[in-house]
């Protein structure tokens, strides 16, 4: 908690995805009137269709990497407060690449280990002394990164949880309030609309409103560039097996999911889905059973997966690659947090961002990260 003396005393934060409900608590924490709104439930966004895979895997910019670690210390954090919650694990995760040309995992594990990140390349035989789970036989002779250090959050929990306190601090949330805009005033962020007709003032705007942001800081003259792909993940029915790291494989990614079964996803199974015009979603079955059956394929036992549910909507994508947080210089009063790895930044990002709209101080964490850059 930053002890400063706050320069706002009233903050409207829309989005009730991570980033909205981290930032939200902050804020309260700190004493500042706050009002966390969502144009559906919470967690109803990208959040609610998340992997949510807590990593800084592979490779990425240096002040990315810094940011992510400092994500999943902020996670330890709360696991140490929530000792064995179904809905925080850190049971690693293992990847490995198809077996062509492309493969990279003796690159990407000498890299890793140059940094310092905990990572272990294990053989096929390997794996199963280390994580069980895995069908050895889908993994190729390049072998599987193992990293152990990392884990994965059920967000929608992680969002509830937070809310809860917010709103045990005094914070007030507005859900299925529409679409939200915003207003200005003296020059300045100042309120926000929703659909219904309310009107919420304040001191201090965040847009925590995932794959909207950009469209909604160009209202306010601000372009931020947007790679934001179309996501599916598909949940299965609960399945007894001993997976519990999150796999990153060439044709499925899975995580569990508290009570059991797993979460699952793809780059190949994104492009399957159709985008119709008037915002709704194709996504065909054989998609749906093509993913259970990549995943099949690389479980122990190659068990049958039922589809239980599946979560199909934007996936927040900056046009670099890199994160969006902190102030638009086009309109005083108004912030950003548009990312991917929503799930991994998600409680320091808040936690950052509630500081700044708090004591209007910069966080050197977030300087390679500034709406400014574009």
């Amino acid at each position: 908690m930053n002890l400063s003396t706050p320069v706002v005393s009233k903050v409207v934060v829309v989005g009730g995805g991570i980033f909205g409900a981290s930032s939200a608590l902050h804020l309260a924490r700190q004493g500042i009137r706050t009002v966390l709104v969502n144009d559906g439930p919470l967690a109803s966004g990208a959040s609610g269709r998340s992997l949510a895979w807590l990593n800084s895997a592979r490779r990425r910019s240096a002040a990315y990497h810094y940011l992510r670690l400092a994500g999943i210390d902020r996670y330890r954090t709360l696991a140490a407060k929530h000792p064995g919650a179904a809905w925080l694990r850190f049971d690693g995760g293992l990847t490995w690449d198809a077996d062509d040309s492309s493969n990279e995992i003796a690159d990407v594990f000498a890299h890793e280990r140059s940094i310092g990140y905990d990572a272990l390349l294990l053989s096929a035989e390997e794996i199963a002394s280390i994580t069980p789970g895995v069908d050895a036989r889908s993994v190729p002779a390049q072998g599987a990164i193992f990293n152990p250090g990392e884990g994965w959050v059920d967000l929608p929990s992680l969002i509830a949880l937070l809310v809860s306190e917010f709103q045990t601090l005094g914070g007030e949330v507005v859900t299925d309030g529409g679409r939200a805009k915003l207003l200005t005033r003296g020059g300045r962020a100042g309120a926000v609309t929703l659909d219904d007709g309310r009107e919420i003032g304040a001191d201090a705007v965040l847009l925590a409103t995932g794959a909207a942001v950009p469209s909604m800081a160009l209202d306010s003259g601000k372009t931020i560039p947007d790679a934001t792909p179309i996501a599916l993940l598909v949940r299965t029915e609960a399945i007894d097996h001993p997976l519990r790291a999150v796999l990153n494989t060439p044709r499925v990614a899975i995580r569990p999911m508290p009570a059991g079964g797993f979460a699952l996803d793809s780059a190949w199974s994104e492009e399957e889905v159709v985008a119709r015009g008037d915002g709704t979603y194709q996504v065909d079955q054989s998609t749906i059973r093509g993913l259970l059956e990549e995943a099949s394929k690389v479980l122990t036992g190659n068990p049958k997966l039922t589809v239980a549910s599946y979560g199909v909507g934007p996936k927040p994508i900056p046009g670099d690659g890199e994160p969006v947080f902190g102030p638009l210089k086009e309109l005083e009063g108004c912030y950003v947090a548009f990312s991917h790895s929503g799930a991994t930044l998600g409680l320091i990002a808040g936690e950052i961002l509630a500081d700044e709209i708090a004591t209007g101080e910069a966080n050197p964490l977030l300087n390679g990260f500034r709406p400014t850059r574009f």
